[in-house]
């Protein structure tokens, strides 16, 4: 058995507990599972996941291990990583290179030591995978048959890449399924960002102003379940449809800069750079909370941060306390990155459940259809959400209407009689 690199093997026990009791609420991915067990779609492959490497991505890794695959876990964000979590993956028969709270060269060298695995199939969180595959390990890319991607700006950079010409393999663009950004993205963000924030902080949500930065799918989720702990919301933004929609829902709609003077906490979530930059941070109210719900740590600039500090200590675990020349202070959660992984177990069982069946339904279509599918993004079969979806309303214990004929023939009909 290859451990691959963790922090301590003896931390299992409390991995398989966090483990046991989300596969608990993930039935979809149960189903997916006992098919997977009896097809074996993945035998002969070599699967490499980079994703949050919590209890919720473990029965992803088991799942795609009970397909007949070898399956090597990286983590997707140092801060999200839970070493007892890898512990128990190692115990389960998985390959692991991950630890919790790693500098930014042994992030990177674990990527690496994945990858010189060679991997046939990837499933990616941000496309660092991916951008590692084209940049250092093009030699790879002849048996690389393609990988699915997790988030809004993973698929940003396949985009990028794709329009450049350099993608080199087709990617099964995940994030842009129904079962996953309609709930992942909007009611697994919008509880995950909240529970961390105030388990982090301690404090109440109701009577503060909250300015979320970004009214994307996230940035909806986060808004909404923030108005409903009784907080007044400012929505900031740069697309003008969006704008309106939040305006439209009930939120208060401006520019960052204005929002800066009234904001008690401010949530990132654009995945744009310098989203809250040095100009901002010297308008804001002493006290101000930040925290950036983006997948990487640059919308809320830090490098500006310092400049306009004098120092900063540790308020109490995932809080750093940042001294502003003026006197005032400025308090940045789980330093600056996912708050809701970094400071917290991220989204629900029950909304993880759906994302990752979607993920694991995807990568089955890849390997079949791999050979007729073209180098670049690919959508996820609309047939595939809908599967997903009739598994987890069955597992709700509820039922939906069907067509008659009759209804169906008129749906289809173009005719004026």
């Amino acid at each position: 058995m290859e451990k691959g690199y963790i922090r301590d093997i003896n931390l299992a026990p409390a991995g398989h507990a966090k483990m046991d009791w989300v596969w608990e609420s993930m039935p979809v991915l149960h189903k997916i599972h006992e098919e997977f067990v009896k097809k074996q779609p993945f035998t002969g492959k070599t699967i490499a996941v980079c994703l949050h490497l919590e209890a919720k991505t473990a029965c992803l890794g088991l799942t795609l291990q009970a397909g007949g695959a070898k399956v090597i876990m990286v983590g997707s964000n140092p801060l999200s990583t839970q070493d007892d979590v890898c512990a128990a993956m190692v115990q389960k028969g998985l390959t692991v290179f991950a630890r919790h709270g790693a500098d930014g060269e042994e992030y990177r060298q674990c990527h690496r030591m994945a990858m010189g695995l060679s991997p046939n199939l990837i499933i990616d969180d941000g496309g660092d995978m991916i951008a590692l595959l084209h940049e250092q390990y093009p030699h790879l890319l002849p048996t690389v048959l393609g990988g699915c991607e997790e988030t809004t700006t993973g698929l940003q950079r396949l985009r990028a890449m794709e329009k450049s010409g350099a993608l080199a393999i087709p990617m099964m663009a995940v994030n842009d399924a129904q079962m996953k950004f309609l709930f992942d993205n909007r009611y697994g963000t919008g509880q995950s960002v909240w529970d961390s924030i105030m388990n982090t902080t301690n404090l109440v949500i109701a009577g503060k102003t909250v300015v979320v930065a970004g009214y994307g799918w996230c940035g909806k989720g986060t808004a909404l379940r923030a108005k409903g702990l009784g907080a007044r919301v400012i929505v900031t933004e740069i697309d003008p449809i969006k704008a309106n929609e939040a305006w439209m829902d009930g939120f208060l709609v401006m520019k960052m800069k204005d929002a800066a003077v009234l904001g008690d906490i401010f949530v990132t979530v654009t995945g744009m750079k310098d989203v809250i930059a040095k100009a901002d941070f010297l308008k804001m109210r002493d006290g101000a909370i930040l925290a950036n719900a983006g997948h990487f740590d640059v919308e809320i600039s830090k490098a500006d941060l310092e400049t306009v500090s004098s120092g900063k200590t540790q308020a109490k675990p995932n809080i750093e306390t940042y001294h502003l020349n003026s006197g005032k202070k400025l308090h940045l959660l789980g330093e600056g990155r996912l708050v809701n992984l970094a400071a917290g177990n991220g989204h629900p069982a029950e909304v993880m459940d759906t994302s990752f069946a979607t993920q694991a339904l995807a990568l089955e279509y890849l390997v079949l259809q791999h050979e007729t599918l073209e180098p670049g993004l690919h959508k996820v079969p609309e047939a595939i959400d809908r599967r997903v979806a009739t598994v987890r309303l069955e597992a709700l214990g509820i039922d939906i209407d069907e067509l008659t004929p009759a209804q169906t023939e008129y749906h289809e009909s173009w005719a004026l009689d």
